[in-house]
């Protein structure tokens, strides 16, 4: 292993990662850069158990769907852990819990027919726990399934896991009427607000207490600084809130894992200042977006400064969601070498194929982000979108550089092309558009601020792309620099 950690550092050292000064005309066609890719896939390596079961069933869990099996999936995962670990199984049948805090060389296996069902009682989701809340740190509910500095820790199985939100349990708090919100229901609002202040007040993370009152949906699944994650197989219906979101994680596996469930920012898999992770053969059916690559939200993000890196997406196919393959926003970590290849996506309610979005209230640095193979049948917004003006401004100018997108086809597109909203004083740098066809879209490149913008071989309805004519009438919603 240290020999290729050895091998992957020259590499690093060696240039084959694009630098911020590097020229994309001469580097991006260079195999090198794919070949990184699988070193970095090398080092990704999923965890092993203990051929020993312990079945739920035997700890007190029972078939009656109407009765909490909490304790007994406590038990079990507690025996499998102090025994030295293995897996816990969930047999054939329906299974109502609380949240399951999963800890170290502990498999949770769903077999064939299993389903378990989450609580809709907020109280067995105390005492709070340490959680992140779309990139900041507090005191909240439990997610559904939690594992806090654990190492060897997997989800596995071809059962189904159900949050068990819908319009009236759970999505309401979002205050959007499309999701059974109504007048005097409460709602999260006053709480992100709180939580916003909080972090840029700098008040200790701990001292960030939410839970009651606060109406902050908890994430399904979230591994909070851990190691050696497999989730693999499961199909994972109606979240509360986002649905696989590792923080702070290394090594990270997520195959061939189903998600469908279109709540409010029920997105699909949002590994968070994570390092060295792999999406493969998955498939995305979700309210918000599909795969978003994040790094904590402003003063949380900058002060932590735990990049997102090295990731590795492929193999996955998308239907709805906000976007397919996304960084940000919450991405004041910054992040880097980002591999995506092999997708499919096709849905008029598919926004944007590749988005990045961001805001100098974010800062953070987005570079070296790698994308090939993609097979599009329709989407609605853009099928590449960098936008600097996701939410107001702040006084931290975000970067966004050095993004290859190779062989992207797509029959039937939606309004634009390509869509790039930059500030002036920090352009979207070395964006290159290789080999690949866009049909269909009303607007093929609008873009305000680049540097170093080259397309090779790309045709966008019908006619090759002339950069010296495109139009560069965008407009930032804020201008602060």
């Amino acid at each position: 292993m240290q020999k290729l950690l050895n091998r992957i550092a020259a590499l690093l050292l060696g240039g084959l990662f694009i630098s911020c000064t590097a020229n994309v005309k001469e580097s991006s066609a260079e195999s090198g850069v794919w070949k990184t890719a699988d070193s970095i896939r090398n080092l990704i390596v999923v965890p092993t158990f203990k051929k020993v079961d312990y079945k739920i069933t035997d700890y007190g869990a029972g078939l009656d769907s109407n009765v909490k099996s909490t304790e007994a999936f406590k038990k079990a995962i507690e025996a499998c852990h102090t025994k030295g670990g293995g897996r816990v199984i969930v047999p054939k049948g329906t299974f109502l819990t609380g949240p399951i805090h999963l800890k170290s060389n502990v498999n949770l296996h769903l077999e064939d027919g299993a389903k378990i069902v989450f609580s809709r009682d907020v109280d067995d989701y105390k005492p709070l726990v340490f959680t992140r809340w779309e990139g900041m740190e507090c005191m909240n509910y439990s997610p559904l399934i939690y594992a806090y500095e654990q190492e060897n820790i997997a989800i596995t199985g071809n059962g189904i896991l159900d949050g068990n939100a819908n319009n009236e349990y759970w999505w309401p708090w979002k205050a959007k009427k499309e999701y059974g919100w109504k007048e005097g229901i409460p709602n999260q609002l006053a709480a992100v607000k709180k939580l916003t202040q909080q972090v840029k007040d700098l008040v200790p993370a701990k001292d960030r207490i939410h839970g009651d009152g606060s109406y902050l949906r908890p994430p399904f699944i979230q591994p909070y600084l851990s190691k050696n994650i497999l989730i693999a197989d499961v199909k994972i219906i109606n979240a509360p809130f986002w649905n696989i979101n590792p923080v702070l994680c290394e090594n990270v596996t997520v195959r061939d894992v189903k998600v469908v469930t279109h709540g409010p920012n029920n997105d699909g898999c949002d590994p968070e200042s994570c390092k060295n992770v792999l999406i493969t053969g998955c498939y995305f059916d979700t309210g918000d977006d599909c795969i978003a690559i994040k790094s904590g939200r402003n003063e949380d993000g900058r002060n932590i400064a735990r990049p997102a890196e090295n990731h590795i997406i492929e193999n996955c196919e998308m239907k709805d969601g906000h976007g397919g393959v996304v960084i940000g926003s919450e991405i004041s970590g910054g992040a880097r070498n980002i591999f995506a290849q092999n997708l499919k996506m096709d849905s008029p309610n598919l926004d944007r194929i590749l988005r990045l979005k961001t805001s100098s209230l974010r800062g953070g640095v987005i570079e070296n982000v790698y994308m090939r193979n993609v097979e599009v049948g329709t989407y609605k917004e853009a099928a590449i979108l960098c936008d600097m003006f996701y939410e107001k401004p702040g006084d931290f100018l975000p970067t966004i550089r050095n993004i290859v997108v190779e062989n992207l086809n797509i029959k039937q597109g939606g309004k634009f092309g390509v869509l790039i909203n930059a500030y002036e004083k920090s352009p979207v740098e070395n964006l290159k558009v290789i080999n690949s066809t866009i049909n269909g879209v009303k607007i093929p490149v609008q873009a305000n601020h680049t540097k170093n913008m080259v397309f090779e071989n790309v045709k966008i309805n019908g006619e090759t792309v002339d950069l010296d004519k495109i139009d560069k009438t965008v407009k930032g919603e804020f201008e602060k620099f």
